[in-house]
Order: C-alpha cells, then structure tokens, then sequence
C-alpha cells in the first residue's frame, strides 16, 4: 500500500469506524451487525485493489479491522451502558475505579515497586503497583457507593472494582503493548507528556465492556 493509499486509509477507517458508537444508539443489533458487516465487505475491496505486496496482505488486513474493532465497537458499550437503568452512575463508577486504581498504582508502585510485572511491554510498571491499583479502584468504589451509589450493594462494591480494576490494567497493558510494536513512546500529543487521547483511554476502552455485562448479568445477585 502506498503512502497515499495510506493516507486514505487512515481517513476512512477512522470516520467509518466512528459510526459503531452511534449505531448503539438504535439498540438494534441487527442494524450494528449489518454495519459491521459492511465495513467488513468494504475494507477487504479496499485492500484488494490497491495492497502492493501480497505477502503484507494479512497483516494489512488485521491491522485495519483491528482498527475498526478496537476503539469504536469497544466504546460503543459506553452508549448501551448509559441506556441502563443506572447508566450515568455506572459510567461514573468506571471513572472513579479507572482514576483512583491508577493514582494509587503509581504511587504505591513509586514507593515500593521491585518485581516487574510484565518488563517487555511496560518497564516501569511493578507487580506492587499493580496490586495498589487494585486498592485504590476498591477505595474508590466504596467512596462511589458513599456519594451517589447507594444502589451499589457492600458485594458488588468489592467485586466490581476488582474485577473492572484488572481488566483496565490490562487494557493499559495491551495499549503499551501496541505502542511498542509501533515503535512509538506515545499515542499522540494532544496531551504532552500524558503519552496521548489512547493513554487516558485504554483503561476505559477495555473497562466499558466488562461493566456494562456486569451492570446487566451480575450487580444485584448477592443482595439477597
């Protein structure tokens, strides 16, 4: 692919992917799977008649539905998440797991981090600071539930944020991890030295899924 081509590329994919937040919306899975689908049909023509060297056809492909997948689909669970019942507190919920979970994660991790939790993708992230991310999301679910989620039972305060507070870890991971492979030390830089808009919402990204099955399947079933 050309650099031109590219370039189209990274125009389209991004504006055409942007519309799965907005399907959900609808509520209509058969209108999101028809969209999916049609993105799908559209970037494989796409890559067939203009992909130069076949033998990058694969990961052409991959790197462009990733594309799709990833952020759009990821945080269209955000909107399904906001039609719930307890929607805006849920949403909030994940900022105060997301934020408290990274703020103890540093600095506990600053204090006392000495075993390396995963040095080839993150170097300066530790197994302590890990666990202190973990203590600071159960804090600030339980300072949550005391400001304006009351709904939230004692269980589910404990259980949610372990369970949400892990899976952002490893969004967050799985973001570095990218960049990595990238070759690149940040997303962007429209926040200088916060690594990009990716490193504020990797965590997100991966939480918003999570919470939304929990928020539907799981939260409530230990009250009784």
């Amino acid at each position: 692919m050309t650099l031109p081509e590219r370039r189209v590329a990274g125009i389209f994919i991004p504006l055409a992917g942007s519309s799965l937040p907005f399907l959900f919306f609808t509520r209509s899975a058969a209108s999101t799977t028809l969209v999916i689908a049609a993105l799908f049909l559209l970037i494989s023509v796409y890559l067939l008649f203009t992909l130069n060297d076949i033998k990058k056809a694969a990961s052409e492909a991959a790197l462009l539905f990733f594309g799709v997948i990833y952020i759009p689909y990821l945080l269209g669970y955000l909107v399904l998440l906001r039609n719930h019942p307890l929607g805006f507190k849920w949403i909030l919920l994940i900022m105060f797991i997301v934020m408290s979970g990274d703020s103890a994660a540093y600095f506990v991790g600053c204090r006392f981090g000495k075993r390396k939790l995963y040095p080839a993708v993150s170097p300066n992230k530790s197994v302590e600071g890990s666990l202190g991310g973990l203590a600071g999301s159960l804090l600030g679910t339980m300072i949550a539930r005391f400001l304006f989620f009351e709904e939230l039972t004692l269980v589910d305060a404990i259980i949610a944020p372990l369970l949400i507070g892990t899976i952002s870890q490893i969004g967050d991971l799985f973001e570095s991890m990218i960049k990595r492979s990238c070759e690149v030390k940040d997303s962007g830089t429209i926040f200088p030295g916060h690594g990009g808009v990716m490193d504020r919402l990797d965590s997100i990204i991966f939480a918003a899924p999570v919470t939304y099955y929990y928020a539907i399947y799981v939260a409530g079933s230990f009250s009784g």
